[in-house]
């Protein structure tokens, strides 16, 4: 009875200290170029390998190996013998993975950065690269990070294609409005009708407080910019901040003119339903 007592509380001692070292709280995209670890299986086997961008891929997890933490929490590999990588595409979610500690590096037998890792950091500094991975960024909603990457891109080049406009989703995402429109508006005067460009600017106007401005640009959308993709989304922003206000009048205003745009959405019709039922009780 006491020594499975105190394999118990080895057991238990281990863990705690695996756990003390290990903080499992960083998403995929919060791990570029990071040695990481995911939580332990049901043996207490821990596997590791390092998650970097490729230009093409984008997140991907190069399997190192695996390793189990000892009595004193040393952590005690068993790399795999390498006769070919193993590389894994990931999918950015809310799967958590832990960082490891630079301490524990000389137990994984692991340098800080893998010496292959220099082939996908071709062109670092280049406008394209920094453009590449700020719309990267953007697209897993981590706007700061996407935003310091096209800050600098637009350091080296403010004319590169899309990079107004990509810019101005993260100042949208940020909340920071006035930015947004700032840069859309002259983004808008090179491609009038880009659909896209106009419907970031339309966001932004609404989200501003500019409801005026918004509803004379969704006019102009709807009547002359051949790509329709965005017209019930745009509808629907300038409706949503009209009801946010309680400006009743104007909801049922713009709701009567942009009524086929956004009843003849299956996406938009039942929240404009339910904003529309809201307001009259």
């Amino acid at each position: 009875m006491n020594k499975i007592f105190t394999l118990l509380v080895l057991l238990f001692v281990f863990n705690i200290s695996a756990q003390s070292t290990l903080q499992f709280d960083k998403k995929f995209v919060q791990s570029e170029d990071r040695w990481v670890v995911f939580p332990s299986d049901s043996t207490g086997s821990y596997n590791f390998g390092f998650i970097y961008i490729d230009a093409q891929a984008g997140l991907t997890f190069d399997y190192e190996g695996s390793f189990k933490v000892d009595e004193r929490g040393m952590f005690l590999p068993n790399k795999r013998e390498k006769t070919s990588s193993m590389k894994y595409r990931l999918q950015p979610n809310n799967t958590l993975v832990a960082f490891i500690p630079e301490s524990k590096y000389a137990e994984l037998q692991i340098p800080k950065e893998p010496d292959w890792l220099k082939n996908y950091k071709t062109g670092e500094g280049s406008v394209e690269r920094l453009y590449r991975w700020g719309f990267m960024y953007n697209g897993w909603n981590e706007c700061e990070k996407a935003l310091g990457y096209l800050e600098k891109a637009q350091k080296i080049n403010p004319e590169y294609k899309g990079l107004r406009v990509e810019l101005a989703f993260s100042y949208n995402c940020l909340k920071q409005y006035q930015k947004a429109v700032d840069i859309l508006k002259i983004a808008i005067k090179k491609e009038p009708l880009d659909a896209y460009t106009n419907k970031e600017l339309i966001y932004a106007e609404t989200k501003n407080g500019n409801l005026q401005d918004a509803e004379n640009l969704c006019r102009k959308v709807f009547k002359e910019c051949p790509d329709k993709t965005y017209n019930s989304e745009n509808a629907y922003n300038i409706l949503q901040a009209y009801y946010i206000k309680k400006d009743i009048k104007n909801f049922n205003s713009w709701l009567a003119e942009a009524n086929s745009y956004l009843m003849g959405n299956q996406r938009f019709k039942p929240l404009a339903e339910q904003m529309k039922k809201e307001l009259q009780q």
